[in-house]
Parts: C-alpha cells; sequence; structure tokens
C-alpha cells in the first residue's frame, strides 16, 4: 500500500535539542549551498558542514532531505513579487508582476525549477502565492477552474521560456562566456548552415542577442495576456442569434418567454 504524503508544513514541529541552530539558519544555508553548487551539492552532511554543526542537529528540524526541499522551494516562492489583493487591481499589471517576479528568482535560484511541479508547493509562501493570483483571475472574470488554468497557463509560459536561458548559462558557466559572445561563436557555423535561406541570415545578422531575449519574454507574455482577454470579453458579449434561427423564430421564443 502506497505511503501517503507527508509535508513538513503538515505534521506538528520537532522540539528541537539545538539551540544554536534555527530552522531559518538552515534553510538560509541550504539557499546559499544551492545557488553556489546547484541540486546535486546538497545534502545533510555538506549543510552541517556549511553550518558548522553535524547533520544530527539538523534533523532536529527536518526528518529529511525531502522536507529540507520543501524548506527551500517555500523559501523560492517567498521571493516573488507580491501581488496586490485590492479589487481596483488591474489584473495584467498584476499578472505581469507575477511572470516577472518568477522569472527573476529563476535566474537567481535555477535549482529551483526541477523542483517545481515534482514537489507539492504547501508551504506558507506557496499557498499565500497561488491564492494572490488565482484571486487576481477571479476579479478578472474567471470563474470556477477557469481561474486555475489562467495561473497555470501563465506559470507554464514563463516556466517554458526561461529554462532553456538557464540551461544555456549553466552550460556556459564553465567557458565563462556570456550569451552574448557564445551568439557571436555560433554566427559563422549559422551563417553556412543558412546559405539557400537569405532571410533567415540576414535576421540571425541583426539579432541583439540581449535584446532579443528580453523583448521576446514580453512578446509571448503579452499574447498569453492577449489571448486570456479575448477570453474574457467573449463571455462579456451578449451572445448572437444563431444564424440557423430566423429573426421572426427568435421573437416567437421571447413572446413564449413573456406568456
Amino acid at each position: 500500500m502506497k505511503q501517503p504524503f507527508s509535508s513538513v508544513w503538515t505534521r506538528e514541529p520537532r522540539t528541537s535539542k539545538s539551540p544554536t541552530l534555527s530552522r531559518t539558519q538552515i534553510v538560509r544555508a541550504a539557499v546559499e549551498l544551492l545557488d553556489a553548487e546547484g541540486l546535486n551539492a546538497l545534502s545533510m552532511r555538506r549543510l552541517g558542514a556549511k553550518l558548522g554543526s553535524g547533520a544530527t542537529s539538523i534533523y532536529w528540524h527536518v526528518a529529511n532531505k525531502d522536507e529540507l526541499l520543501e524548506l527551500v522551494l517555500d523559501e523560492f516562492y517567498g521571493e516573488f513579487k507580491l501581488l496586490e489583493t485590492q479589487e481596483t487591481t488591474d489584473w495584467r499589471h498584476a499578472a505581469t508582476l507575477f511572470a516577472y517576479g518568477m522569472r527573476e528568482a529563476l535566474f537567481r535560484h535555477p535549482w529551483a525549477m526541477p523542483l517545481v511541479g515534482t514537489m507539492p508547493a504547501v508551504g506558507p509562501n506557496a499557498m499565500q502565492l497561488m491564492s494572490r493570483l488565482s484571486g487576481t483571475f477571479a476579479r478578472a472574470g474567471f470563474q470556477d477552474f477557469e481561474r486555475d488554468y489562467a495561473a497555470s497557463t501563465l506559470l507554464s509560459y514563463v516556466a517554458g521560456i526561461t529554462v532553456p536561458e538557464i540551461s544555456l548559462l549553466n552550460a556556459l558557466a564553465g567557458s565563462g562566456m556570456t550569451i552574448a559572445e557564445w551568439h557571436e561563436t555560433t554566427r559563422p557555423t549559422v551563417e553556412k548552415a543558412a546559405a539557400d535561406y537569405p532571410e533567415l541570415r540576414a535576421r540571425y545578422a541583426a539579432i541583439d542577442i540581449n535584446t532579443s531575449i528580453a523583448l521576446g519574454f514580453e512578446f509571448g507574455l503579452s499574447c498569453i495576456l492577449d489571448g486570456l482577454e479575448v477570453r474574457l470579453n467573449r463571455r462579456a458579449r451578449p451572445a448572437a442569434a444563431s444564424p440557423l434561427r430566423s429573426p421572426e423564430a427568435s421573437r416567437d421564443d421571447e413572446h413564449v418567454s413573456a406568456e
């Protein structure tokens, strides 16, 4: 029989016998280790050494590594720009703040991406963030599960466009090259490969890669929000008469309803 998922956030807190070590200290040190060396470098032993204490001291606060990952993932969610809660908040502005906040947090903490979606986000920061995002789409006019689908679409877009950039940065980390420098090194190969496609060669030659990345993210985000707005506007418009029914039939229906 499969064991139900248990979370550090829902079990009773442990009584620590390590008065000099707090959960906050543990999480902060774990995030620093992850930022410096990545997800595979994190272990209780390594973390204990960084904190100047044994791994046993950490276990007074977390039962295992999965609980530690839950804590650092919620710390990641806590770095997103918080959304306004007032009803007058423009939903597109709020969604844009969220998207850029998530993107910036991913660049600061690229180790978080493998955890997002694979580890339930049930910590207080994640819950507050998702509640505000859901509330933003609800106030915009999305109903029931549509607000969740809208939020999921936004999350998927940000992750989908940002992760390849992070992967490229990770690949370049050992070379010391920037993305712009890497782009220049690929130019001769691309020009040769695109010899039969002059329009592609011309566009590639004209690209400022850093500007292109920034504008590309903004363009895609605008398309996502435009599409969501179209759905809202479509719902707001009164239903048009069916082209298969005559105006006389529609008036007859109204007469019957009135009676």
